[in-house]
């Protein structure tokens, strides 16, 4: 019964490392089955490189851009910074820059997870890679192909990819060249991992030696900002909630939720048409938005209009 509680104990504070993980295992599987049913290689002269780059390269982007897209730092580092509010800050910037320039750089580290295991799967694999370069392997590694021309040379190497498209008599330099160009990417794919591994600890080690806070009480830090952030949630939620109540009431004359209810309100005509339709923040001071058209009504209207009485026969 201890088990479970000790794992979850072990486990608090590492979702970082966790959701790293989760990703990385969910874009292997992805990749696997992307390449099962969609790679098929060309095995075209000049077509090769292209699809192989594409395969390799586009959803490597792809997965870049969702990484920055789902951080909700990204979003946090971006907005309201063409504030006019913003501008009037006295902050140092410096200091400013030095900190966008450290949130950015976490971000990105979180953003590659994705992408980098795409190349390392993809590479490992080797698949991509020679459909991608097949057609410029040097003939020092399979023995000159004879009585044929350079163009012709090349129609042939980039049908490699394709074992049902080469000649029987060229089946053995075949399996050379695959052999030779899996050996290569897959080289190249344990070195991305390595140099990411190595890049990754090293950057841990830095900012911890520059770190101005011991290590326990980064811990504290660290458990400090993940439960302030949910209770600001927790409280956001709450205090919206409550503030949009506030509203509505007075739009209906009652609170929802509520079951003693002795009367409502009838909405006029203009009052319909005064909250519907479409709305964007409205700028009421230098301090404060209206966040809806009832929202701005409920700040203009005395909303003196007609009650119905509930207990009241029809």
């Amino acid at each position: 019964m201890t088990f479970l509680p000790k794992w979850l104990t072990f486990l608090k504070g590492k979702e970082v490392v966790i959701a790293n993980a989760i990703i990385a295992i969910l874009t292997i599987g992805g990749q696997q089955l992307f390449s099962f049913f969609t790679f098929s290689c060309p095995c075209r002269v000049g077509q090769n490189l292209i699809y192989g780059l594409a395969f390799l390269g586009v959803p490597a982007l792809i997965l870049l851009v969702i990484g920055y897209a789902l951080n909700n730092q990204t979003w946090r580092l971006v907005t309201g910074k063409r504030s006019p509010l913003l501008a009037e800050s006295t902050w140092n910037q410096l200091l400013q820059c030095k900190l966008t320039c450290f949130v950015l750089c976490s971000i990105t580290g979180r953003a590659l997870v994705a992408p980098v295991t795409w190349l390392a799967v993809t590479l490992i694999n080797g698949s991509y890679y020679v459909c991608a370069v097949s057609e410029y392997v040097s003939g020092y590694y399979y023995g000159d192909i004879p009585n044929v021309t350079i163009s012709e040379r090349q129609r042939i190497l980039a049908a490699f990819p394709c074992s049902q498209l080469v000649p029987p008599e060229l089946s053995r330099a075949r399996d050379e060249v695959i052999l030779l160009l899996r050996y290569q990417s897959q080289v190249a794919g344990w070195l991305v991992i390595a140099v990411v591994v190595i890049t990754v600890f090293l950057s841990y080690c830095l900012a911890s030696c520059f770190s101005p806070l011991s290590f326990l009480h980064f811990r504290y830090w660290t458990s400090y900002v993940r439960n302030e952030q949910e209770l600001f949630d927790e409280a956001t939620d709450q205090h919206s909630k409550l503030y949009a109540m506030k509203h509505v009431k007075k739009f209906f004359g009652f609170v929802p939720g509520n079951e003693n209810i002795n009367e409502i309100r009838i909405p006029s005509l203009r009052e319909w048409q005064a909250i519907s339709g479409l709305a964007f923040l409205k700028l009421v001071d230098e301090e404060h938005y209206d966040y809806s058209l009832l929202h701005d009504w409920a700040l203009k209207d005395s909303a003196d209009r007609k009650y119905l009485k509930l207990d009241e026969d029809p």
